[in-house]
């Protein structure tokens, strides 16, 4: 099931076309996904990154889409691979407090928002004792939330065309027209009559890399960006192409919370998502865990 017959069922099953309803079904798709991603760890879910940790720097930012550790471990230049024990922040500052305290990383610790000129941003960093003697290659596999299901996000512009003649100032929240989706907002700021950034505040659905879009802002004219990148061109999802019904049903829950629907079908479309969550747990955690070899097949006995 890609996005596009997601989103249709939705409706279909809700009998719910209203434009705010339509509008939001990008959200109760992403909440669903969350529910089912924070309940199964599939093998999908999984993904491996090495960088390079320099000799005397102690400290290794995670990637903006991390979430959770899985495993981290450093290998030297002899090709030995040593993996880190995960300890807390107290632990690493106690057991080597100086700067000298040198040698083959054996523990790491997460050490909180990066700072980046006294502003905290969102991406987390680990902590690594003893601090590295020489340069190390480090593997970190982890957990991380997939590309969603939702199609045509926009997540940047460009060939940006400023118009003219606009009255000056910032424009929150301004609604992006034209292409071949909906949804998408920005903050626009005008200067001397033209517009001179667009911040996106929201990416909508459905667009396309080489969309033009412009806005209805007060007193101007000619003014036009073009979508440059988006995110899942196609729609498509590992859950949606493995197993949809799990992604059909919770979004149906979030669409019913949206709607202050009657409690007996919020019940209803409850009890199905977690009949399909639990299907889903047996695939990811039992049979993609498992194989023949080890645990041989699963056997249902019969009456003689």
């Amino acid at each position: 099931m890609n996005y596009a017959a997601l989103s249709t069922a939705i409706q279909d099953y809700t009998q719910n076309y209203e434009t705010s309803f339509v509008a939001n079904i990008p959200t109760f798709v992403q909440q669903a996904e969350e529910r089912i991603y924070n309940t199964v760890l599939f093998p999908a879910l999984r993904k491996n990154v090495t960088a390079i940790i320099n000799s005397g720097f102690k400290y290794l930012s995670c990637p903006d889409d991390f979430l959770a550790v899985l495993s981290l471990s450093v290998t030297d230049a002899n090709g030995n691979q040593e993996y880190l024990l995960n300890k807390d922040v107290s632990f690493i500052r106690s057991a080597y407090p100086k700067a000298t305290d040198t040698g083959t990383p054996q523990y790491y610790a997460l050490f909180g928002p990066t700072i980046v000129s006294a502003a905290p941003t969102n991406e987390l960093s680990f902590i690594i004792a003893p601090t590295p003697d020489t340069s190390y290659t480090t593997e970190l596999h982890y957990f991380y939330y997939p590309e969603s299901i939702v199609q045509g996000v926009i997540s940047s512009v460009n060939n940006l065309a400023g118009g003219s003649g606009y009255a000056n100032g910032v424009y929150y929240g301004t609604a992006l027209t034209g292409g071949t989706g909906s949804g998408a907002t920005a903050t626009i700021l005008v200067v001397g009559g033209v517009v001179t950034s667009v911040t996106l505040t929201n990416g909508g659905v459905l667009y396309a890399v080489g969309d033009v879009l412009s806005a209805s802002i007060p007193g101007g004219a000619s003014f036009s960006a073009t979508v440059a990148t988006v995110n899942n061109s196609t729609g498509t999802s590992w859950v949606g192409d493995n197993y949809s019904p799990v992604l059909l049903y919770g979004s149906l829950v979030e669409a019913y919370i949206f709607m202050k629907g009657e409690q007996d079908m919020m019940t209803y479309y409850e009890t199905k998502f977690k009949e399909a969550l639990s299907q889903l747990v047996r695939l990811g955690a039992g049979l993609e865990q498992g194989d023949t070899y080890r645990d041989t097949q699963y056997k249902v006995k019969v009456a003689p």
